[in-house]
């Protein structure tokens, strides 16, 4: 099962983040590349690869504690997993509720927190995967992350909130922008050195976004990371980061991939 509401709808919309001088008409959405002047670009380069659960329908992936989490979305399939990342093992895991189809997903003071699509919940477990508890919000829940004071939502249009952790009321929003154009389908989200990444739904790229004016300061280009021989017909987008704080290290995945990868990155020179 997949999300046919989203993709149907949202599918047509990369019609509308056409900037000045077609900045979006790139990647997955297009083919011509950003101006110079504008926005950094970056290219990837995949320092390693490890297996990824093909059945995994990636709605948020983190690194908390050392652990590698994974949150998985369908009705009847969402769950909240830790993964083994050598081997790509499920080691714990906790199964929602078939009536529930489960998004993104951070941790926070030892709290993991787990969105879920149209059921206006979050989930709480502690860091062993037990529940603990929920919070109620309106809306879509789409991705999700933190940046160590405020967890930071994204419900799929171009609105970020930044929410109190202890009670999940709103304490500011940012609207994402390119050169004033806001930028919709924010999916989702990992908070990286200061930056806030976020994939940009059914499109091949990662926009790196200022978390205090909501300004695109980079787009990061992952057109043709799973190559065909690994591509079935349950293939779908990419979808999934991961930062390692510890290591610098940065990981990406798509939803039903069956592969996880290790990257790092290059501004490319104009």
């Amino acid at each position: 099962m997949t999300k046919v509401v989203k993709k149907t709808y949202f599918r047509r919309l990369p019609v509308f983040l056409v900037a000045p001088m077609a900045l979006w008409a790139m990647a997955g959405c297009g083919n011509s590349k950003a101006p110079a002047g504008a926005v950094k670009q970056y290219i990837y380069r995949i320092e390693n690869r490890y297996p990824h659960d093909a059945q995994a329908y990636t709605q948020g992936l983190f690194i908390y504690g050392g652990e590698l989490y994974e949150s998985t979305g369908q009705y009847g399939l969402s769950s909240l997993r830790k993964i083994d990342l050598p081997t790509g093992e499920v080691v714990a895991a906790c199964s929602l509720p078939a009536s529930v189809f489960a998004e993104g997903a951070c941790a926070v003071h030892d709290t993991v927190y787990q969105l879920s699509w149209q059921e206006r919940t979050c989930f709480l477990y502690d860091t062993a995967l037990r529940p603990i508890g929920e919070f109620r919000y309106e809306g879509e829940g789409w991705g999700l992350t933190s940046d160590g004071v405020h967890l930071i939502m994204s419900d799929g249009s171009s609105i970020l909130k930044f929410l109190h952790p202890a009670d999940f009321s709103e304490v500011r929003y940012l609207n994402v922008t390119y050169e004033g154009k806001a930028i919709p389908l924010l999916n989702e989200l990992e908070y990286i050195d200061g930056e806030i990444w976020a994939n940009v739904y059914t499109c091949d790229y990662i926009v790196r976004i200022n978390p205090h004016d909501g300004k695109v300061t980079g787009v990061v280009f992952m057109q043709d990371m799973l190559p065909p021989d690994l591509r079935t017909a349950s293939t779908d987008v990419l979808n999934g980061i991961a930062y390692d704080a510890a290591t610098k290290k940065i990981f990406v995945t798509g939803k039903n991939w069956p592969k996880l990868y290790e990257i790092s990155i290059t501004k490319i020179t104009h």
